[in-house]
This record gives structure tokens, C-alpha cells and sequence, in this order.
């Protein structure tokens, strides 16, 4: 198939690009035209941004199914949910035009929206949107997603690693059911294989639900260290962020949203992805060993 795939050089694009090209796509990406991503090698390269409908439109030619994989993360000029609406309207005009038959979105795990973080009510707006112009949408809904280089992987990765005793925000006693990286490229692919995977939507997560605190003490058991976590109410997201910047790499514009994030319960809680796929998830055991693996970052791919 001829495939687009929108925000080929973030994380996850990095690793399904080399899934796709394996199984014999041809795969172009829409690229700001500032700079270049060594990652991009096999791909046809569309300079333009998501922003700019005339870009999208050209990127959108000839194509047969667009992966959508962008999502603001930071402010800026214009509020990140603006920016997202916008880029999801673009998409989703461009493909009708196009005759594009299929979209697959990844998108975030989360119950009613009026409970979510709105970072997550943002993600949950844009499928509506990319639904909006009559494009046949397989969202997927993903909670955090284990793999080195993750954002929210190596938040949690080096809050545990540079810290013997936590003070710790009251959050990370919410559940979240993380998973894989190789298990989110495997359901990406997989839905250009099951024709009855259009129009749906699927919740998709690891074999584990467990909380941010027990992820943290597995991760230390799998390192060979031992942890003290103590909860304390006093944490604001603004000052969590904060002390996430200074304790890990992770900057606090990013860190924000992820703790946001964590204040929701995110579980599976609609079996139909283990119906309809074949792929049986990894424990989150079996996840952090191979992020930690050499060359953990790729094993997406």
C-alpha cells in the first residue's frame, strides 16, 4: 500500500516506519522543512506542516492509508488543543478529497471526557475529527508505552533509577495498564491486514494493570535496586513537573502533560482488541526488559 504516515519523526513513527517498509509499503512522510531526521532512510519525504492545509493536501496524493500519530505536547503561540483541532481538520478534509481509505490514529486511554486531563480530552477530540469528513478512522488507545526512548518511559525510568527515597505525588497511586512498543507497532500494522478493523475503535494495553508506584517498584526489582516511595498530598502538576525537570531529562513542558495524564485511571476496559487482533501483550516484566535490552529503542521495529 501506499502509506503516509503524519509524525514519522516522533517516537512511535520511528519505530512502525521500519515495520511498514518490511512488509513491502511505500511509506512518505510529511516533514517540517526545517532540518533532517537520519531516521528517514527508504521514505519518500513531503516538506510541509499540519498546520498548513495546502501541504497536507499535497502529502495526502495518491495515498491509501495515513497513519496519524500527531499530538501537541507543548504550548506555544497557539494553545496545543487549537493546534491539534486544526491539524486533525486539515487531515481529515485532505483524505476525504484524496480518497483515502483508511486512517489509523493512536490516540490515549481514558473514560468520559468531561473526567479526563486535558491533554487526554484533546486526543479523544481529534478522532472525532479525523471521523468528521466520512474517512473510515481505527483508533487505538494506548495508556504509557514502555520502550527506551518513550517519554514516559524515561520519566519513570530515571525517577527510579537517581532516587533511593521518593517523595512522591499522591499520583502515582493511579492505575494504568502500560504496554509494549513492539505490542502498539504489531496493532498498527496489523489493522491494514483486518478489513473489520475499520471503524472502530480499540482500547489497547499490556497484560499488566498495576499503578505508577508498583511500576516503579517492578522496574527497580528488574534493575537490581531498592526503593522507598512515600506519597504525600502536597504535589501540585505544576510543581510535579517541575521536579521532574530537575531529577530526570524530561523537560517540564513535556512532563506536565504525562502528569496530568496520570491523575486518570487509564485501563482497558473493552476487551475488543483482544478479539479481533491475535496479538497477545507482553507483561510490563517482559516490556522493561526489553527496553532495557541493547538497542531497546528499535525493538518496535
Amino acid at each position: 500500500m501506499r502509506i503516509l504516515v503524519a509524525g514519522g519523526t516522533g517516537y512511535i513513527g520511528g519505530a512502525l516506519i521500519p515495520a511498514l517498509l518490511g512488509r513491502g509499503h511505500a511509506v512518505r512522510v510529511l516533514a517540517r522543512p526545517r532540518g533532517t531526521d537520519r531516521r528517514l532512510k527508504d521514505v519518500e519525504i513531503v516538506r510541509g506542516d499540519a498546520l498548513n492545509e495546502a501541504s497536507v493536501a499535497e502529502a495526502m496524493l495518491g495515498i491509501d492509508v495515513v497513519y496519524y500519530l500527531i499530538h501537541s505536547m507543548r504550548d506555544g503561540a497557539r494553545a496545543f488543543d487549537e493546534r491539534d483541532r486544526q491539524a486533525a481538520r486539515n487531515f481529515a478534509r485532505a483524505a476525504r478529497v484524496a480518497n483515502v481509505r483508511r486512517i489509523v490514529y493512536l490516540g490515549g486511554l481514558g473514560g468520559a471526557d468531561s473526567d479526563l486531563s486535558m491533554h487526554l480530552r484533546s486526543r479523544h477530540e481529534v478522532g472525532r475529527i479525523l471521523r468528521s469528513q466520512g474517512v473510515p478512522v481505527t483508533e487505538l488507545r494506548a495508556a504509557m508505552v514502555i520502550g527506551a526512548g518513550s517519554a514516559s518511559f524515561e520519566m519513570m525510568r530515571y525517577l527510579t533509577e537517581r532516587l533511593p527515597v521518593m517523595i512522591a505525588p499522591r499520583w502515582v497511586a493511579t492505575r494504568c495498564q502500560p504496554i509494549a512498543v513492539r505490542d502498539v507497532i504489531d496493532y498498527l500494522v496489523s489493522t491494514l491486514e483486518l478489513d473489520g478493523t475499520a471503524g472502530r475503535t480499540y482500547e489497547i494495553g499490556g497484560a499488566d494493570v498495576l499503578s505508577y508506584a508498583d511500576a516503579m517498584h517492578r522496574f527497580a526489582r528488574i534493575r537490581g535496586l531498592k526503593r522507598l516511595i512515600v506519597p504525600v498530598p502536597l504535589f501540585t502538576p505544576r510543581l510535579s513537573s517541575y521536579w521532574v525537570h530537575v531529577v530526570t531529562p524530561v523537560s517540564a513542558d513535556i512532563a506536565r502533560p504525562l502528569i496530568d495524564g496520570l491523575h486518570n485511571e487509564l485501563v482497558v476496559t473493552d476487551a475488543a482488541a483482544l478479539r479481533d487482533f491475535s496479538i497477545r501483550p507482553m507483561s510490563f516484566e517482559e516490556a522493561v526488559r526489553e527496553a532495557l535490552a541493547p538497542n531497546g529503542s528499535k525493538n518496535g521495529g
